[in-house]
């Protein structure tokens, strides 16, 4: 996929300003990962009297594949059924738009903070897009651009240029030329981009409302297309297209009347208002195994790879759990969890239920037996696979707790997130992210090997086709291993009675 922005300049503002609008130097060629590929910037001229930046797009066919799997509703019906083989490479489309917001992320947002008076002036700039698909054709193209200033050229594309008589293609050769601010014009193509294509190639959720209204304020309001836009670019979801033009209708509303939105939607009293918000997915797990630990009878609770103290403030905060320990094997991270949970405030009878300490589950060690319960929240994905195996011996087999809550990423669910670049995991430092069967493989062997029971439980939305964010393993240990546990502990007896 490919795209230009020309600029010419005057002797006060030479065209080269386009670099600092840009954030991105006119002698550097740059390259920047992205959600289906690798971007890259260069500048093909650029001078004073004139100035051209280009985007390129290099998608990579493997991850758009294994990315666009089980995408359902609001993605590219494109790479859902013909796979490798489609436009997807070369035609600019939602692709391209996010790649615009990851790339120039700091122009869409008017910001400059070498050259502050540059993003609120308006430039001649070109915008040429080679090929472009129209659902709607050259005429929908122009019903789209014109409105906002653009002086439109959108030249279809013939199917075959050798048989003129097939006809023209879905696709235009698109140039925009007008006088306009860098950020408005972005903003312009990150939203009509996948609304000419007519899909989107990534899932389409409630939050897309919100970068609809964010990047067509000053526009879309009173856009005589505003229904179309609304309605393609939330993958024809009605209930969030309902929601969308509810919105824009209010904004328009307030501009006439000279005041705020918020202004004219009080209808609901703020601090009456019970409508729910989205809850942080960590907040979720950690109630999700804080009710685990609760339903498990748990007193005394082990957090390995606490972290920076998190979950350890919460099970403090409930006086059912009287003894709370945390154990990592950063010291820093350590530290930080002593600021936060204030250990050097705390009463003495409050400080007897915490204890803080460091340490490796690469290792056996005598400071884990004894506890009730024990936790693993997103700590195993951090472990070498190779080294895995030490880990389950460190705590299912030598300090067996009455009861284990393991959580660890859905790798499935990653094709839900929008700015992931495909083939990448979530966090740099994690070795592995499983799927869900691979999750469930490993934790019913642990169980069998150990003598535990596992149930399993989604944490976060729970996705109909590629399942929740967070998938949790609670193991039980089980009344036979108790007994296998006294025997084997029988055995060790008699052995070292014997030696002795």
């Amino acid at each position: 996929m490919f795209l230009t922005i020309s600029t010419t300049g005057t002797t006060g503002s030479p065209a080269t300003d386009l670099g600092f609008l840009l954030h991105k130097h006119p002698d550097k060629a740059q390259r920047f990962s992205t959600s289906h590929g690798t971007a890259h910037v260069l500048y093909p001229e650029a001078t004073a009297e004139r100035c051209t930046a280009a985007l390129l797009l290099e998608i990579d066919p493997v991850a758009l594949v294994r990315r666009s799997k089980g995408k359902g509703r609001g993605g590219a019906p494109d790479s859902a059924l013909a796979q490798y083989v489609n436009d997807r490479p070369y035609a600019a489309c939602s692709l391209l738009a996010v790649a615009l917001s990851s790339v120039f992320s700091t122009a869409l947002k008017g910001q400059c903070a070498a050259r502050p008076e540059l993003p609120e002036a308006a430039r001649p700039l070109r915008i040429e897009v080679p090929v472009l698909p129209a659902r709607g054709g050259a005429a929908l193209v122009e019903r789209l651009f014109a409105p906002l200033g653009w002086t439109v050229s959108a030249e279809p594309v013939a199917l075959d240029e050798h048989f003129p008589q097939w006809g023209d293609s879905r696709y235009v050769r698109l140039v925009l030329e007008g006088e306009q601010r860098l950020a408005d014009a972005l903003r312009h193509l990150y939203v009509l981009l996948p609304v000419l294509d007519d899909s989107k190639h990534y899932w389409v959720a409630p939050d897309e409302v919100e970068k609809l209204l964010r990047s067509g304020e000053g526009w879309l309001e009173g856009h005589p297309e505003q229904r179309l836009i609304a309605g393609r670019y939330l993958g024809r979801r009605w209930s969030l297209t309902r929601d969308a033009l509810e919105r824009l209708a209010l904004a328009r509303l307030a501009e006439a009347d000279d005041s705020e939105a918020e202004e004219l939607d009080n209808a609901v009293d703020e601090e009456t208002d019970t409508e729910e918000r989205p809850t942080p997915l960590a907040v979720q797990r950690r109630e999700a195994i804080l009710g685990a630990l609760r339903a498990s009878g748990a007193a005394r609770v082990l957090d390995l790879g606490c972290g920076q103290g998190q979950l350890v403030g919460e099970l403090l905060k409930d006086p059912r759990f009287t003894e709370v320990a945390g154990m990592d094997v950063s010291a820093r991270a350590l530290a930080v969890a002593a600021r936060r949970l204030r250990l050097d405030r705390m009463t003495e009878r409050q400080a007897a239920r915490v204890a803080l300490f460091q340490g490796s589950l690469a290792y056996t060690d005598r400071r884990l037996a004894g506890y009730d319960a024990a936790v693993l929240s997103e700590v195993i994905e951090h472990v070498d696979l190779p080294r895995l195996p030490a880990l389950e011996h460190a705590v299912f087999g030598a300090a067996r707790p009455a009861t284990v809550v393991v959580t660890t990423p859905n790798v499935e669910y990653n094709v839900r997130w929008e700015t992931l670049p495909a083939g990448h995991v979530r966090h740099a430092d994690h070795r592995f992210e499983w799927t869900r069967e691979e999750f469930r493989a490993w934790a019913s062997r642990i169980a069998q090997q150990y003598g535990y029971e596992v149930t399993y439980a989604p944490v976060g939305p729970d996705d109909p086709e590629v399942g929740p964010p967070t998938q949790m393993g609670v193991f039980t240990r089980t009344e036979h291993a108790e007994k296998h546990a006294e025997k084997h502990a029988e055995k060790n007896d008699k052995r070292q009675e014997k030696a002795a």
